[in-house]
């Protein structure tokens, strides 16, 4: 089945939330093109529903229009299997389709074959960097303690890659390797592998899930990450098993700001620790 395409969707200005799709809420437009992660109003929907479902695991009734709200996964389905529309249908990319998996995309042959053919090759490239002594880092990028990079996509969807502090650090490098399409990685655990000549670097996951796709130009042209580490240069693809948790776990904004400027400190030292003897004796 063949996506309908970006320009379709750059067209139509004005699309039906996915809220509304399913009838938990009356009328509501998407204005962010379908990025539920970056939208207010999914984050509190979000919220309300998983309150009132914790009130009636105790056994509690929900009062009012707010205790109406479900998620609205569980509101579709209600609806017979043939019915339940395919999340890539309610976002206006392929022509109807019926969800076979529960909206458990992650297991879903289909979702891996769309995310091959239409996301997973359009990239994007940030234009607005925080720059810390010289080295930079897009905003709304989470940052792992072992520079690996997360870049939110959609749902539970992340890109993962190696920031321009490592790489730089490190210089060109001739390979690197993810776990393979169907593997798991797990978060804080060394998945991924760095090559250059006979030395070999691991790298901390930044979070745990199934890997979905990889880059495998990185394979025969490691240097490709060094030379755009936040687009083309990307490492591997993840559906995370509790995005929200492992977000955490990881830095953003200021955060990572405050971090990179420690780690070019202790940078320096190690320099100035090397090169103070150096420098005693001439050399």
């Amino acid at each position: 089945m063949k996506p309908n395409g970006l320009q379709h969707r750059i067209d139509k200005k004005i699309s039906p939330c996915i809220w509304m799709q399913a009838q938990v809420v009356r009328r509501r437009l998407c204005e962010a093109d379908y990025q539920c992660t970056a939208c207010r109003f999914d984050r509190a929907m979000r919220r309300v529903s998983d309150e009132n479902r914790h009130l009636r695991q105790q056994g509690l009734l929900p009062k009012g229009k707010r205790g109406r709200i479900v998620f609205w996964k569980e509101k579709l389905k209600e609806l017979p299997p043939w019915k339940r529309p395919c999340l890539h249908h309610m976002k206006e990319r392929i022509e109807f389709k019926a969800c076979t998996h529960e909206y458990r995309c992650g297991n879903c042959e289909f979702d891996q074959y769309f995310h091959d053919q239409y996301s997973v090759y359009a990239v994007v490239q940030p234009v607005d960097f925080l720059d810390i002594e010289g080295f930079k880092i897009p905003h709304g990028y989470y940052l792992h303690r072992g520079h690996a990079w997360v870049r939110v996509e959609e749902g539970s969807e992340v890109r993962v890659g190696l920031d321009d502090f490592a790489l730089r650090l490190l210089g060109p490098l001739d390979r690197i390797e993810a776990p393979l399409v169907g593997k798991e990685l797990k978060q804080d655990r060394s998945d991924i592998l760095m090559n250059r000549g006979s030395n070999e670097a691991q790298v901390l996951s930044p979070v745990s899930g199934v890997v979905t796709a990889i880059n495998p130009r990185l394979r025969e042209e490691g240097s490709l990450a060094g030379r755009d580490p936040y687009s083309e240069g990307w490492v591997v693809r993840v559906h995370a098993d509790n995005l929200r948790r492992d977000l955490k776990n990881l830095m953003i904004g200021n955060e990572t700001q405050d971090f990179i400027g420690e780690e070019v400190d202790r940078l320096y030292r190690l320099i100035e620790d090397e090169a103070g003897p150096l420098a005693a004796d001439g050399g």
